[in-house]
């Protein structure tokens, strides 16, 4: 066939320039090759060829079918090169918690918080669950964001109830607030998040490497364009907790807790911040809990704290007692009323100027914040003074900062 070819085509060509011109025909036939392979094989085959960071995409484009995934910890993203010129960034993560049939409201409230503010910080997103995150959860969520993205699972014993809770007890807790009307009155995977939030959460191990999170839930709103970063804000001026929302809990779900908080200050009264912000929580020096709490689906947040000698011998207090399965303790005021004792009162930040909405609940800013934010909330639609906002006994603080 060569020979026929180099006879019947090239008979006027030299033997050198004969050979020169075969060599270019094979290489270009083998290229025709590989163009006829699949799609997804020749992407794959020009990845490999790329750089690590699009090998990363590569993994993720070429998992597994959702069913096959292991339940293991998995880690996709964009590597963000290192730029001189770039200002601060905070040791600090965006965390959300979430299973695979919240996606809808989990693009919804990562698409928006990109939008408004992560695009221009580029700070990595953790994502955990009780349940593997499946192939398109994880390719969804991956493609909103040039920041690194981690997936992982939570540990089983960080999650379920102990084994040493009394059942039938907690039984009868569930049953006396399901018949009350309390909303997830008779959830025992409501509680275990709460007690996971309340003191798990920060040591999960994709945490353990951050100071600072962001908490982020599915189906929340943010309304304005954040053009400073929140993490550096609270770093530079000594904050450890701050929030947008606050509001009074259910009794029936918390009637003993705060018998069992003041048995732990009476115990470790070392612990308690003499500037602390007792005035926020109680209406009578700390005799009774008023039921005021800072909203923790939005909190950025120091996960030292939570770590500290304090905070972790305060909810082993509280764990010890089983309050979490035999009423229906929440994340929200166990992390307020520890925040309000164990800080000073001027470590606590309301973020006034971060429009955010969660159910029916939202905070809009006022003034030349809405303006200057591109908000696009109803400055009306606020909750900041509404009847049961907590607001107001925030700000009676004596020497709290409002800027």
């Amino acid at each position: 066939m060569q020979t026929l070819f180099q006879n019947m085509i090239l008979p006027s060509l030299t033997v050198a320039h004969r050979r020169s011109i075969i060599v270019v025909l094979i290489i270009v036939s083998c290229v025709c090759y590989y163009m006829t392979i699949s799609p997804e094989d020749g992407y794959s085959f020009s990845k490999v060829l790329s750089t690590e960071q699009s090998m990363d995409e590569t993994l993720l484009d070429l998992a597994p079918p959702a069913e096959t995934l292991k339940p293991e910890l998995h880690t996709f993203g964009n590597v963000i090169s290192h730029d001189p010129s770039a200002p601060h960034r905070a040791n600090a993560t965006l965390m959300m918690l979430a299973r695979n049939s919240y996606l809808d409201g989990v693009v919804w409230s990562v698409e928006q918080l990109e939008a408004k503010f992560n695009h221009k910080f580029n700070y990595p997103w953790v994502f955990l669950s009780d349940e593997p995150f499946s192939y398109e959860f994880k390719r969804r969520v991956k493609v909103l964001t040039d920041a690194d993205v981690s997936f992982g699972l939570i540990p089983r014993e960080t999650w379920v109830q102990p084994p040493w809770i009394d059942e039938e007890r907690a039984q009868k807790g569930r049953n006396m607030l399901t018949q009350e009307g309390i909303i997830y009155g008779g959830s025992v995977s409501y509680r275990n998040m709460c007690r996971f939030n309340s003191g798990f959460f920060f040591h999960h191990e994709l945490l353990t490497p951050y100071k600072w999170y962001w908490r982020v839930e599915p189906d929340v709103r943010f309304y304005c364009d954040i053009e400073y970063d929140p993490f550096v804000f609270m770093e530079d001026h000594d904050k450890i907790y701050g929030f947008t929302i606050s509001m009074p809990e259910r009794e029936p779900t918390i009637t003993s807790l705060w018998s069992v908080v003041k048995e732990f200050i009476s115990d470790h009264p070392e612990y308690v911040s003499p500037n602390n912000s007792m005035d926020f929580i109680s209406d009578d020096a700390g005799d009774t809990y008023n039921m005021c709490h800072f909203w923790s689906n939005f909190e950025i947040a120091d996960m030292d704290f939570w770590r500290g000698e304090a905070y972790t011998k305060f909810f082993n207090h509280l764990e010890n007692t089983g309050g979490f399965y035999y009423e229906r303790w929440g994340d929200a005021p166990v992390h307020s009323i520890a925040a309000a004792l164990f800080t000073r009162k001027d470590q606590l930040h309301f973020f006034k100027d971060i429009g955010y909405k969660y159910a029916e609940f939202a905070h809009c800013p006022q003034g030349r914040q809405w303006r200057e934010g591109h908000c696009s909330c109803n400055p009306n639609d606020n909750f900041d003074f509404a009847q049961k906002s907590c607001l107001r006994h925030f700000l009676r603080l004596d020497d709290w900062m409002f800027g």
